[in-house]
């Protein structure tokens, strides 16, 4: 049971993220860097140049591609547990939907360095980015396996457009580039077992350094149209909804899938 999830769901629409210390115990985080670490394995075998110049992140680490039927479940079940289900629900009141999974890691490249962005300016372009940052959310659930230098971010930047200096940087013009520090920029340094919930439309960066390995859980509000971005392969099939504790995350994003 969460203290104060009304707490969380304030400082959350204020800030656009909160972090909960210590969330989640020694054998929960060494059950499922167990899963993580056999995922990894396998998919750095499997993309080892991209690896090596410029990888930084993998995604659909629920998929079948690199992780057997009984990983999935684990991986599933604790996506879907109820100390993640409180504080989802605790933002995200209605209906919320399960999107994709991502692993974060250090890049091989030394010549890589950590940037500032917001999620959605892969998707759409400035004009649409403002409109988006108002609309709904799609929240980023980081889990890191290890201690690590965590996150930086812009707090309250979810709700609002850049600053000039934000905008110049993020954008690499006026000769600033993207991992040029921000005078708005917190840090926040995460350990292994803690919690960090944050808005996907927001500024940040991670961090780089102590071989940093995070899994991030993306969840988006059902009254967004987010279900396209949904690989098919990264869901529990009927086999495995059978032994998924509470799938409702899950069926939400099958249901809204099958309207799509």
């Amino acid at each position: 049971m969460l203290a104060n999830p009304s707490q969380l769901k304030t400082t959350y629409d204020e800030q656009g993220y909160f972090v909960i210390r210590n969330y989640f115990n020694a054998a929960e985080i060494s059950s499922l860097r167990k899963v993580i670490l056999k995922f990894h394995g396998s998919w750095k075998d499997d993309n080892d140049i991209f690896y090596r110049e410029e990888a930084f992140n993998s995604s659909l680490i629920t998929g079948s591609q690199y992780l057997a039927f009984d990983d999935r479940v684990k991986l599933f079940n604790f996506i879907s547990s109820k100390k993640i289900m409180d504080v989802v629900e605790s933002v995200m009141a209605a209906d919320p939907a399960f999107m994709n999974t991502q692993l974060f890691f250090d890049p091989v490249n030394p010549q890589q360095k950590d940037f500032w962005h917001r999620d959605c300016q892969y998707d759409y372009d400035i004009e649409d980015q403002k409109k988006v940052i108002h609309g709904t959310q799609v929240l980023h659930l980081r889990v890191p396996l290890f201690d690590e230098p965590g996150m930086e971010l812009v707090p309250g930047s979810h709700k609002r457009w850049d600053s000039d200096e934000e905008f110049n940087v993020r954008e690499e013009i006026k000769g600033r580039v993207s991992s040029d520090n921000l005078s708005s920029g917190h840090k926040i340094e995460l350990a292994a077992g803690d919690l960090l919930v944050f808005s996907a439309d927001m500024i940040h960066r991670g961090r780089y350094g102590l071989d940093r390995l995070a899994l991030d859980i993306l969840v988006f509000d059902s009254a967004g149209d987010y279900a396209d971005y949904v690989d098919d392969d990264c869901l529990p099939d009927t086999a495995m909804l059978d032994k998924i504790a509470d799938p409702r995350l899950f069926l939400n994003t099958i249901h809204l899938k099958s309207k799509a």
